[in-house]
């Protein structure tokens, strides 16, 4: 979801969709990354030390995550995206989670919020980056599809009544291939839990 789309939804321009290879399209949900969401309390109640909120967009789990008084980062590729986060009281950056990311080794708790295993297209190169984050003993805490819902890869783009920007892949994993997918990568489920309609599971390097 990176690029001019993305940012210009964030600052509240025109309405932006996300088209899917066979032509249906669905609103990008910017109000769900603006302000907490039903879900967000168990997430955020798990979070336990110094915690990297991958993708955070506009950051509102980093944001609520400073306001409890825990030592959080958000990072994300998009300039918009942060310094949102930061005008809202978030420590943010803009970094590429495969690139160099602060405190590598040393976080408690790292989250992939939202979906964002879907990053890239491919969960499990991700899921072994994100596992080299955290500390010994640190763990991921992820948000996936439902049960039953499939997992896949497929070529997304953004449009609005203007612009239409680029294909890129994104993936979809379903709670019920999550053990195969920790197991291909060295992991470890330790907590599965569903709150609000939404499905989330703690694993462990």
């Amino acid at each position: 979801m990176i690029g001019a789309l993305y940012e210009e939804a964030l600052q509240g321009g025109a309405a932006v969709e996300i088209e899917h290879a066979d032509g249906r399209r669905r609103p990008l949900p910017v109000r769900d990354w603006l302000a907490l969401r039903p879900g967000d309390g168990g997430l955020l109640a798990r979070c336990r030390g110094a915690t990297l909120d991958v993708g955070s967009g506009p950051g509102r789990l980093t944001v609520a995550l400073a306001r409890r008084g825990l030592p959080v980062l958000g990072i994300d590729v998009a300039p918009r995206a942060v310094a949102l986060t930061v005008a809202a009281g978030g420590p943010a950056l803009c970094r590429d989670v495969f690139g160099r990311v602060p405190g590598t080794g040393r976080w408690r708790t790292v989250l992939l919020a939202d979906g964002n295993i879907g990053i890239g297209g491919d969960p499990a190169a991700l899921l072994r980056r994100v596992l080299a984050l955290p500390a010994p003993g640190g763990r991921v805490l992820m948000e996936v599809e439902p049960p039953g819902a499939g997992s896949r890869t497929e070529p997304l783009r953004l449009r609005s009544d203007r612009s239409v920007g680029e294909w890129f892949p994104w993936a979809h994993v379903s709670a019920d291939a999550v053990a195969g997918l920790a197991a291909a990568c060295a992991a470890t489920v330790t907590e599965q839990w569903e709150e609000a309609g939404r499905w989330f599971v703690a694993l462990r390097p």
